[in-house]
C-alpha cells in the first residue's frame, strides 16, 4: 500500500492524502457474505443518545468476518483481497476445499492464490490460525481470542500485531501494541502475522467532509456551551472550567477511572500500558 497525494487544487486537496489500494484485487464483494447494516445515529433502543457525534455517513453493507477460524484441517485458497468500509484493515476472501467461502482479516504479505489453514498442527506462516500453545515464542500474531471459542478480539485494526513473549502454566504472556503485557489462556486461538494495510494511520482526511462521509459529526467544546447543556458551559467570556473535564452527564473524560470493577479483566494484566520506567 502507498499513500497518494494530489496537487493543491482546493484547500481540501492541499493536505489530504488517500490510499492507492494497491493491495486490493477485487472491487465487488461476495454477495453471500453480506448483511444489511442500519444506522443508529448514536441512539439506543429508547431513542436516547448514548454515543455522541454520530450520524449521517455513506451507506454500507456488513461483511461477515470469520473471527473464529474453526474450520480445522481444511485447506483454503485466497481468492481476493478486498476493501471493507467497516474497518481499517483489508479483508481476504477464502475458498475452502469443501466449497465454503469465508472472509478473514488480511495479514501483511498475504497474496492471492496462497493456501492458509487452521488447526493445531499447521505451519506458523502469515494467515494460518492455531492455538497459542502451539505457536513458537517470539512470533507476531493478531486476531487473538480472550476466551477460547469466543472469536478473535485483540489486534484487529490495520497494522497491529501482538508478540507472544512467554508461556507459563495455562497462560501465555502477550505484549500488546500499547506496551501492556496480558495473560491469555493457551487454548485461545490466534492468527499468525501482522494485520495488513500498515500505512492506514498515515492517511490525512484534509477536510471536514470526509469525516461526515464516515458518519462522524462535528465536536463542540463543552466550555463553549451554555450551562444547561454541559457542566463546563457558561460564564462570561472564555472562563475556566472550574472542575475536571467531563462529559455532558458528568463522567470524567481525561484520566478518571470509569471502568466497572466487576466486569474488568485486571487480574490477567501483568504490566499496564502506563507503567513507570525506573
Amino acid at each position: 500500500m502507498a499513500i497518494r497525494r494530489y496537487n493543491p487544487t482546493s484547500p481540501g486537496r492541499r493536505v489530504s492524502t488517500v490510499s492507492d489500494h494497491g493491495e486490493l484485487t477485487s472491487d465487488s464483494p461476495e454477495k453471500t457474505l453480506l448483511k444489511p447494516l442500519g444506522k443508529t445515529g448514536g441512539r439506543n433502543h429508547h431513542g436516547h443518545v448514548t454515543s455522541r457525534r454520530r450520524g449521517g455517513g455513506h451507506k454500507r453493507k456488513y461483511r461477515v468476518i470469520d473471527f473464529l477460524r474453526n474450520k480445522d484441517d481444511q485447506p483454503a485458497r485466497v481468492a481476493s483481497i478486498e476493501y471493507d468500509p467497516n474497518r481499517s484493515a483489508n479483508i481476504a476472501l477464502l475458498h475452502y476445499a469443501d466449497g465454503v467461502k469465508r472472509y478473514i482479516l488480511a495479514p501483511k504479505g498475504l497474496q492471492v492464490g496462497e493456501e492458509v489453514r487452521s488447526g493445531e498442527q499447521v505451519e506458523p506462516k502469515p494467515g494460518n490460525c492455531m492455538p497459542l500453545r502451539t505457536i513458537p515464542q517470539g512470533m507476531y500474531i493478531h486476531n487473538v481470542e480472550m476466551k477460547p471459542g469466543r472469536g478473535g478480539q485483540l489486534a484487529r485494526a490495520a497494522g497491529t500485531m501482538i508478540q507472544l513473549s512467554a508461556k507459563e502454566g495455562k497462560y501465555a504472556h502477550l505484549v500488546m501494541p500499547s506496551g501492556e503485557i496480558r495473560m491469555v489462556h493457551l487454548d485461545c486461538r490466534a492468527t499468525m502475522g501482522q494485520v495488513g494495510n500498515v500505512e492506514h494511520n498515515l492517511v490525512r482526511l484534509g477536510k471536514a467532509g470526509r469525516s461526515r462521509w464516515k458518519g462522524r459529526r462535528p465536536k463542540v467544546r463543552g466550555s463553549a456551551m451554555y450551562p444547561a447543556a454541559h457542566p463546563l458551559g457558561g460564564g462570561e467570556g472564555r472562563s475556566g472550567a472550574g472542575r475536571p473535564p467531563c462529559s455532558p452527564s458528568g463522567v470524567p473524560s481525561k484520566g478518571g477511572k470509569t471502568r466497572n470493577p466487576r466486569k474488568v479483566s485486571n487480574g490477567h494484566i501483568v504490566r499496564r500500558r502506563k507503567f513507570k520506567k525506573r
